[in-house]
């Protein structure tokens, strides 16, 4: 760091220039008399006797005035900034009490006019990602947003992924190892969609994407009652055209999930392996306001479109078929209006 910086910073806990300045030349004596601090400082001696006193009540220096002459000595600076910390921290009891906190909420609707920002956005929200991901984008462009897809996919995020542009055979499944829960590909050009939690969704024109010059203009919309149309859009029209390329390994179990989905992706992934599996969900019956329950049974059956091949009867569908202690039960996620059974959680357990 170079003295300027230095100075600035300092600066920033109320010294003034010529105090930051003398403070310096004692840092760097030591310890030293007044009228040698004054001479490497260039400033007066008594100017240096009243500012080692200020510094001395803030903890920077000592001051040994019982020797003759006084002599002025620099605290460790680890000291120094433990002092400075201790009375930083003093003021968070103070502040807290008086910060009023605010939610910010994402704007409803936003419409973009650029490629390049659309890509922020996407990047942004993958990012904030907690659950639930749909993405279709052209293969030309995952570089872009292939760091947020790997992180969220640490996170424990379902990342289900439509590359366009591109054929079946031009690509190979390692280089989506780690990018993705699941992988297609559509040799043909599709719109850009993303929709993040259920709660977020961005749709972008084809040639927004792939022509840098297009005056075609996406939008953003952040309402839950729009999120869901998407993402069947996402399910019913894109997805089942694409041809599956990657598709990630079963993970460790016991394993609880909040997104009904990712449940659905693991239990057809461990069924498919020849593992024996039970499910305990928490939720309630389809239709009803009762508080929660559980239901739990053996995992003998799943509906879905996520992995080839389908077993879905319509889009949407996800599913698990449980054979409980009272006979079989079908569990849908959040909406669920064919099923049984609403789950909020499921835990995913190899049978005993």
């Amino acid at each position: 760091m170079d003295d300027r910086t230095l100075s600035g910073l300092l600066r920033q806990f109320g010294l003034s220039e010529k105090e930051v300045d003398t403070y310096l030349a004692i840092l760097e004596q030591g310890e030293a008399k007044a009228s040698t601090i004054a001479d490497d400082a260039g400033v007066s001696k008594r100017y240096v006797y009243s500012t080692s006193e200020k510094l001395a009540e803030r903890g920077f220096v000592e001051v040994n005035d019982h020797v003759v002459p006084t002599m002025i000595r620099a605290n460790p600076p680890e000291r120094v900034i433990g002092t400075l910390a201790d009375r930083v921290e003093t003021m968070r009891p103070a502040l807290d009490e008086r910060y009023s906190a605010t939610t910010s909420e994402p704007d409803q609707f936003e419409v973009i006019k650029s490629r390049v920002t659309v890509i922020k956005r996407i990047q942004n929200r993958l990012a904030a990602a907690n659950e639930e991901v749909t993405l279709s984008i052209p293969y030309e462009h995952l570089p872009e947003v292939a760091g947020e897809l790997e992180s969220a996919v640490e996170r424990g995020v379902l990342v289900l992924l439509v590359l366009s542009g591109v054929h079946r055979d031009d690509v190979d499944e390692a280089e989506f190892e780690g990018l993705a829960s699941t992988v297609r590909v559509w040799r043909e050009p599709m719109p850009t969609t993303l929709t993040v939690d259920k709660q977020f969704g961005l749709v972008a024109p084809t040639e927004m994407i792939v022509r840098s010059n297009s005056d075609k203009q996406a939008i953003t919309f952040a309402q839950e009652q729009l999120v869901p149309v998407l993402v069947g859009s996402f399910f019913g029209n894109y997805w089942p055209m694409a041809n599956e390329v990657y598709a990630t390994e079963p993970v460790a179990l016991p394993k609880t999930f909040d997104d009904f989905r990712s449940a659905v992706l693991q239990a057809t992934l461990h069924l498919r392996k020849g593992n024996s599996i039970t499910a305990r969900v928490t939720g309630r019956p389809v239709g009803e306001e009762a508080d929660p329950t559980t239901v739990e049974g053996s995992v003998i059956d799943v509906r879905q479109s996520l992995l080839e091949p389908a077993s879905n009867a319509f889009p949407v569908e996800a599913a698990l078929v449980l054979e409980t202690e009272d006979g079989e039960v079908t569990v849908g996620g959040s909406g669920s209006f064919v099923e049984d059974f609403e789950a909020e959680a499921v835990t995913l357990e190899f049978a005993q």
